[in-house]
């Protein structure tokens, strides 16, 4: 029987303006080694957080991203705590 290995992550924090929270996102999710995306207010209140697997499209969360990059606007500055898989 085969033996999983356990893949191993690490975690990063970003700080954006609302203004590039929608490019930043879409290049995080086009990188391909990200699991977990947090996006929370500068009051560290998280505003969204979703899972990434493999073989998502990123045409599947254009429309939150949408709705999100509408409430960074308001917000203004956002963090963004990323989950990598670590090879």
């Amino acid at each position: 029987m085969p033996t999983k290995t356990k893949a191993k992550t690490t975690e990063e924090t970003i700080n954006v303006s609302g203004e590039n929270l929608i490019k930043t996102v879409k290049d995080l999710i086009a990188q391909g080694n990200v699991r977990h995306i947090t996006i929370k207010d500068k009051s560290d209140k998280t505003i969204v957080e979703f899972p990434l697997t493999i073989g998502v499209v990123g045409a599947f969360f254009l429309p939150m991203l949408a709705a999100v990059g509408a409430m960074a606007a308001l917000i203004g500055e956002c963090t963004i705590s990323v989950q990598r898989t670590k090879e």
